[in-house]
């Protein structure tokens, strides 16, 4: 059973704290292009979506549109800010230095995003290769695309997979696709409801941090 079980991780809010980062971007490329009032509540109905449908849901709620010709910009000062600030999430990185068995990444960000946060943070030589994006897939979060397709690639039965997401997008999508759902309440974009809509959504267990996440892999027949 050890080692039937694959971990898919979501990147940005579970692997690396980048919400408020992430959010403080939009605010400034946002205010920059004449359109102020983006603020990070704003941006917190937007976790777990992909830029293009962050861009949609923004123009729903303020009624801006963010003109296309510039959608390379909110990449470009999140990276600035990546660089200078972002950290991996508390206890992350001995949490996977004891994982067992075989794990990657699932996200909503695009692949640069992705392996840049990664990088800044020294968690890349922890998935290798095993990198998967939205943008790969035809439907975000909460469709279940993109981790039927990490399933896939990583030759595992979706059934078998343990999803580890922050966002009730992700823990919709990871119910969707017939995986075990684990939400995770650690990083600094959390809230006193957060539990509770994981739940809502459908997570099979909430931990606030990755000794609670190690006992409850235990249970369910991993290692970590």
């Amino acid at each position: 059973m050890t080692q039937s079980r694959s971990i898919i991780f979501d990147c940005d809010g579970v692997l690396v704290d980048s919400e408020p980062l992430a959010a403080r971007a939009y605010e400034r490329v946002y205010e920059k292009h004449g359109m102020p009032g983006v603020h990070s509540g704003i941006i917190a109905q937007c976790i777990g979506m992909k830029q293009a449908d962050i861009i949609i849901k923004i123009k729903e709620l303020t009624g801006h549109q963010f003109p296309a010709a510039a959608d390379g910009d909110i990449w470009a000062e999140t990276k600035a800010v990546f660089s200078e600030e972002l950290k991996p999430t508390p206890g992350i990185a001995a949490f996977l230095a004891t994982l067992a068995g075989d794990r990657c990444v699932a996200s909503s960000s695009s692949v640069e995003r992705i392996n840049h946060s990664l990088a800044v943070t020294g968690l890349a030589r922890f998935f290798g290769d095993a990198i998967y994006s939205s943008s790969m897939v035809k439907n975000g979060k909460p469709a279940p695309d993109i981790f039927l397709f990490a399933a896939a690639r990583m030759g595992a039965d979706p059934a078998d997979c343990i999803v580890i997401e922050d966002s009730p997008f992700g823990i919709q999508g990871a119910v969707a696709a017939g995986m075990t759902a684990i939400g995770y309440t650690g990083g600094g974009h959390t809230y006193a409801e957060h539990g509770a809509r994981l739940k809502a959504a459908g997570a099979d267990f909430i931990c606030a941090d990755w000794h609670e996440i190690s006992r409850q892999l235990a249970g369910l027949g991993v290692p970590a």
